[in-house]
């Protein structure tokens, strides 16, 4: 995407102010030309007040931008890894959100100790407890980080089930973000009810009450998607 590129070069000479805005109107072309939006569920979260742990299945770096608009009114910040704004491609998509850099694949308690205290501070949270991008098409096995999030803020966990992300910008096969494209695609985004997260048995094993707590949360995301989309959450 050599455009992308050129543009990266460019916001360079601009202000903060005003290459965030530039960024903001590029990616509002880009969604407004190529994603039809089909959004169910929002009388769930109508009258919930914050703060709201809003969890999500991963397909697609277009997830992002999706929930950003459909979440609006929550001015939502997502948890995104590291390498996403250090791409020159997918940082245009990452100075239109607000977001907490986490290290992928990894134990980054820095990152997890400013996700809990954005969270008691009151603001609304997005996590994708996958951890990352789908490359199978359905759902794989979430992260705990979610698990010890929710235990330490007490914040509300609201499920969202997606599909079609994933056609609208493709996962590129070799990896190279710099090569993915936008595609005109529907995206179906199914907004839950709250997830009740079940009491811990009496002498349970806090690893094995984890698990439960994790599977619980993911199947709560896997609920609101279609069979083929759930994966290892069936």
């Amino acid at each position: 995407m050599k455009k992308a590129q050129i543009l990266s070069v460019f916001l360079k000479v601009l202000s903060q102010e005003n290459g965030d805005k530039l960024c903001k109107r590029i990616i509002k072309g880009y969604m407004d030309k190529y994603a039809e939006l089909d959004i169910h569920g929002l009388e769930n979260i109508e009258n919930i007040e914050g703060p709201i742990i809003f969890t999500a299945n991963h397909l697609s770096n277009s997830d992002g931008l999706v929930l950003n608009e459909v979440l609006r009114k929550f001015d939502p910040t997502f948890v995104a890894g590291v390498k996403l704004s250090g791409d020159n491609v997918t940082n245009i998509g990452m100075r239109v959100i607000r977001t907490i850099n986490i290290k992928p694949n990894s134990a980054d308690k820095d990152a997890i100790t400013k996700v809990i205290k954005s969270l008691r501070s009151g603001e609304n949270i997005v996590i994708f407890p996958e951890g990352t991008r789908s490359r199978v098409g359905s759902m794989i096995e979430g992260k705990k980080g979610i698990v010890l999030i929710a235990r330490m803020s007490k914040a509300t966990i609201i499920p969202i089930g997606m599909c079609g992300s994933e056609k609208l910008l493709p996962i590129n096969k070799e990896g190279n973000m710099k090569s993915e494209n936008f595609h005109h695609a529907k995206v179906t985004v199914n907004i839950g009810s709250p997830v009740v997260i079940p009491e811990k048995e009496k002498d349970e094993d806090r690893h094995l009450y984890d698990d439960r707590v994790l599977t619980h949360i993911m199947k709560s995301i896997a609920s609101l998607l279609p069979e083929e989309y759930r994966g290892v959450y069936k």
